[in-house]
């Protein structure tokens, strides 16, 4: 796996990001990602996202980092024109950047849920069984519970998508081994041994791991 990720380099990952233009409502939110110091997900992360929304022909869809709204736009367009995006965040702050650019965006006030929290605490309220795709864009940490919790959540053919699974090139360095990069490392490693899932490691943005609920 190591020699993949080395082999797929900067100049590919810049190819990938730039081949699908962001409109000025993205570009507005992700300047307020970056104001707030908040990671968001790239262009290319962020059309794949929105490719797999619209492939599963997306109604119901669980966010676990609101952010400020790049990732949720790009969930939203590829979602069917009556689904619900529910989004957690433990920064209603963020969240209020999120609510201003999907308005921007031409979304109804109802095509999105906000629900402020710590998303561990938040996630057992969802009803199982439900999401046709569930986001994990949050604390590395956590990551083995977000997954729990999707598998939890998502119908049978449903997709969990984790983004920022390469770390900037963590993953692969034998070096390193602080609890998140760990944590990560366990995470690809149980997605691609579970027998519930359908793996499937995408290199765009800082890494997409996606898998399929059998």
């Amino acid at each position: 796996m190591r020699d993949h990720i080395i082999d797929f380099g900067p100049t590919a990952a810049t190819l990938a990001d730039t081949y699908v233009d962001e409109d000025a409502v993205l570009t507005y939110a992700r300047a307020q990602s970056a104001r707030t110091g908040v990671r968001a997900v790239g262009p290319s992360g962020g059309a794949a996202l929105r490719l797999l929304a619209a492939a599963l022909g997306a109604k119901a869809v669980a966010e676990i980092g609101t952010g400020t709204g790049v990732s949720g736009i790009y969930l939203l367009r590829g979602m069917r024109p009556d689904g619900i995006l529910t989004t957690v965040d433990s920064e209603p702050v963020r969240q209020g950047f999120a609510r201003e650019a999907y308005l921007a965006a031409g979304f109804a006030a109802n095509r999105a849920r906000f629900i402020p929290g710590r998303a561990l605490d938040v996630l057992p309220r969802l009803a199982d069984g439900q999401y046709d795709l569930v986001f994990c864009d949050a604390d590395a940490a956590e990551s083995q519970a977000y997954l729990a919790e999707s598998l939890r959540l998502l119908r049978p053919g449903g997709m969990v998508c984790f983004e920022g699974v390469f770390q900037e090139g963590r993953l692969t360095d034998p070096a390193l081994d602080d609890p998140r990069t760990r944590a990560v490392r366990e995470l690809v490693q149980a997605v691609r041994e579970s027998d519930l899932l359908l793996p499937a490691l995408l290199p765009v943005s800082d890494g997409l791991l996606c898998a399929v609920r059998r």
